[in-house]
């Protein structure tokens, strides 16, 4: 793709120059191949300055050559010999210094001194073509009295010279396959590399109005498949004509032939923001109707080049209620288009999907600048605001007025992705701990927003543009393009990172060491099947059988559902075993499980509305331990699993200080703890299994059950940074509070409060009493609560204990009406 430097610095102030800017492109990994040097006057100029005659007298050997002296601002006037009938003294003309090189189409030539007719000349008056600013040679330009003697020609005429590099855009990187979109991973490297506050200048649609509210062209969508966004407008009364040299010469520059100003507006904003669109003669609407749609397999249709084409019925067309006026996203019809004669027109925007337009392209041998950024993926969110931007320049340029209200179908409307960025992983694939403030400069100056930061996770929003950054590796890549590959120190050895775990590889890890750490507390692995009866969802409100997954043909009632909880499967299992008379079981289970979400369906995405969860379950019941000589049978307990389930969250890296055990209602459980972080997020489940939920796989015994969230417990392990550190040399300290509580106050909550209120120095708070009964007011009940604290640094002093301890005291006072006893 071609990049003009002039062009570019209407979007971005920047001090590189042409070598220097190619260099900071190929850096980012726009790489760019060779710069060629535009002159809008071929020569530039160069040499010719603005001169005065101050005499002129015949050739003393010609009858139509004259002698002349010209004042070029140099020390000594020069004597040149000018054939030109129009020369006289007291004129400021052009002229060409002795070396100049002149142009006459490809050829050229140099002013040399010289004897014409036996008379020195030193140089040459020149006419509007021998300079190549016009055609006229009917004498030497003669320019105004109050120009400058002295002046060079090339700031005189205002010549412009430009730079074009030529950049390869990968396929992935359609977003920098415009100025706008170039300019802004320039602003971002100026940023990170210079240290300086860099400003986008983004072309500005503020004074965009409509003209007239009128109704013109309605636009129907019937295939919103291949059309997921179409807008589009109407201007009236424009006049068709040639564009300005301005624009003629912005556009010839990075090789496109202008057409005509409407034309040329069109291809200018594609230049300009990456965003294709078409203009159709109004006349050639019929009623007013566009419909996107398909035509039959095999419809001819001519094109903009005159050639019969055969339509494939999966070309996406613009109809007319006629037929076909465009191949959508490829190529205009013959006679749709903008014409001399053309007066009123409607201009396009829009989004098609990639997929359609890369086949329709291959299909008809047509390979389009339109179909060049549609097939790699445009922004579908940027098609109105280009629109304005088109009109309001056709509108400077053609005049006419904006007429009726824009178009706009856009029927599921396309979300920025979110991704989650690890820090510590940006780090280890990086190989360098770049600052977190540098990471949050180079994702704000690409328009990525930061939504959240919890720890060392960033929640991201990925704009649409950026079709090709969907995980976090690909921000990381980013985020190291724009920091610099060369910023990368490798030290005395290479040490490369592309070996880095991924999620799965490290939840596949981490399930191996839970599964190691179950087995070794004496649980046994089980394996069930992802179907399931569907009868045992009815009737349930934690488990609805509305959220069930049916298969199209179950093969029996008994298999008739996907698993929405890996509960049942393990009661079959305990059932099977208590019959095979094996009562005393520790049962875990590694599993997917399944729901259908009715309210999260999406016309274009049947899978919207399905969510699949990787969990682990654990399952108790029976005896702890057998009657033996040294202590008699012990049953397990619920208490049992609770310290499983925390020693599981211990070992992922979720201390108690981060995970929180909350009673819930439940009607599979009699009794259940709902776990959570601290921030809400829930993390799993755990309690006693109703009697009547086990009676109906015939267990006549406890049955205790956990079920844990392991993407959850994923997304949590990722914020864990394990440091290590020496063993504290300063003693703890010990603090006990006795507090009076309403009966439905949970220590968990306690715990919550108490953490949040010191996260320096308070390691650990632990129930070690709980008392209710008599001497205590209706409704009440008392906790002794022990509070460790430790300083890492120093020895605590009474002070330090006193104040923590008081605050504690006090937000359990005020959120929780506790009193000490």
């Amino acid at each position: 793709m071609n990049i003009s430097y002039n062009w570019l610095k209407d979007y971005l102030d920047f001090r590189l120059n042409p070598e220097e800017l190619a260099a900071a492109l190929t850096s980012i990994g726009l790489e760019t191949g060779s710069i060629e040097e535009v002159e809008s006057i071929k020569g530039g100029l160069k040499g010719l300055v603005i001169g005065e005659v101050l005499t002129c007298i015949d050739h003393p050997d010609s009858d139509h050559l004259h002698v002349t002296t010209v004042n070029t601002g140099d020390a000594q006037p020069y004597q040149i010999v000018c054939g030109a009938p129009n020369v006289a003294a007291g004129q400021k003309v052009v002229v060409a210094t002795v070396g100049t090189k002149l142009y006459s189409g490809d050829e050229s030539f140099t002013i040399k001194k010289s004897k014409i007719r036996g008379v020195e000349s030193n140089g040459m008056i020149c006419a509007e073509d021998e300079i190549g600013i016009g055609t006229g040679h009917t004498g030497i330009i003669v320019l105004p009295a109050d120009a400058r003697v002295g002046t060079p020609a090339s700031e005189y005429y205002k010549v412009e010279n430009d730079y074009i590099l030529e950049v390869d855009i990968t396929p992935n990187r359609i977003d920098a396959a415009s100025h706008y979109g170039v300019a802004r991973d320039l602003a971002a490297y100026l940023q990170v590399k210079g240290g300086f506050t860099v400003h986008l200048k983004k072309p500005s649609v503020d004074t965009f109005k409509i003209n007239d509210n009128s109704p013109t062209v309605t636009v129907t969508v019937e295939n919103t498949e291949a059309c997921p966004r179409y807008s589009g407008l109407t201007i009236k009364n424009v006049t068709v004509k040639e564009s300005p040299d301005w624009l003629k010469k912005r556009l010839e520059s990075v090789g496109i032939r202008a057409i005509n100003n409407i034309v040329d507006a069109t291809n200018y904003v594609l230049q300009e923001t990456g965003q294709p669109l078409h203009a159709f003669d109004l006349q050639e609407i019929i009623d007013n109707k566009i419909i996107v749609k398909t035509l039959p397999e095999g419809t001819p249709f001519v094109t903009l080049d005159g050639t019969e084409r055969k339509l494939s019925d999966k070309d996406l067309m613009i109809c007319n209620l006629e037929g076909g006026m465009c191949i959508g996203g490829v190529f205009g019809g013959l006679n749709s288009g903008v014409k001399d004669s053309t007066t009123d027109i409607f201009l396009e925007s829009a989004y098609f999907n990639p997929t359609w337009i890369r086949k329709t392209a291959r299909r008809h041998g047509l390979h389009t600048d339109a179909s060049f950024h549609f097939e790699r993926g445009a922004d579908p969110n940027i098609t109105v605001d280009v629109l304005k931007r088109a009109a309001l320049l056709i509108q400077e340029l053609a005049g006419g007025k904006i007429t009726g209200e824009i178009q706009d179908v856009y029927p599921n409307p396309v979300p920025d992705a979110k991704v989650e960025l690890s820090i510590r992983k940006t780090w280890n694939l990086i190989g360098k701990q770049i600052p977190a403030e540098i990471i949050e400069t180079i994702l704000k100056n690409l328009e990525i927003k930061i939504i959240d930061k919890e720890d060392d996770i960033w929640t991201l929003d990925i704009p649409t543009y950026r079709v090709d950054v969907t995980r976090d590796v690909d921000v990381i890549e980013e985020i190291l393009r724009i920091y610099g590959y060369n910023n990368v120190e490798t030290g005395d050895s290479l040490k490369s990172n592309l070996s880095y775990e991924t999620q799965t590889d490290i939840s596949y890890k981490l399930q191996n060491l839970i599964s190691e750490q179950l087995t070794g507390y004496g649980f046994n692995e089980i394996l069930n099947n992802s179907l399931t009866a569907g009868a045992y969802y009815e009737p349930s409100t934690a488990f609805p059988k509305a959220q069930c997954i049916l298969p199209a043909n179950p093969q029996s009632a008994e298999i008739d559902a996907m698993r929405q909880t890996l509960l049942f499967g393990g009661l079959e299992s305990i059932s099977f075993n208590r019959n095979h008379k094996n009562p005393d079981l520790h049962l875990y289970e590694f599993g997917n499980v399944y729901s259908y979400h009715a309210e999260k369906e999406q016309e274009n995405n049947q899978f919207a509305a399905i969510r699949e969860e990787f969990h682990l379950s654990l399952w108790l019941t029976g005896n702890n331990a057998d009657n033996s000589w040294i202590r008699p049978a012990e049953k397990t307990s619920v208490y049992e699993l609770k310290a499983l389930v925390e020693n599981i969250l211990l070992r992922l890296g979720i201390p108690a200080k981060k995970a929180v055990f909350k009673p819930v209602e439940d009607d599979i459980f009699s009794a259940a703890l709902s776990i959570e972080t601290f921030s809400g997020k829930k993390l799993g489940i755990l309690g006693i299994i109703q009697k009547a939920v086990c009676k109906r796989f015939d267990i006549n015994a406890e049955v205790y059950f956990a079920e844990l969230n392991w993407d959850a417990l994923m997304k949590e392990n990722k914020k864990v940074f394990v440091k290590y550190s020496e063993i504290a040399r300063f003693p703890a300290v010990r603090r006990d509070l006795a507090l009076l509580i309403d009966k439905n106050v949970s220590f968990a909550e306690i715990e919550k409060i108490a953490y949040q209120t010191d996260k320096k120095i308070l390691k650990e708070v632990s129930l070690f009493d709980v008392y209710e009964g008599k001497n205590l007011p209706e409704g009440k009940k008392s906790y002794a609560v022990g509070f460790t604290l430790q300083d890492e640094e120093k020895t605590l002093n009474d002070k330090q204990i006193e104040s923590v301890m008081s605050k504690i005291q006090k937000n359990l006072e005020d959120k929780l009406n506790a009193l000490l006893r």
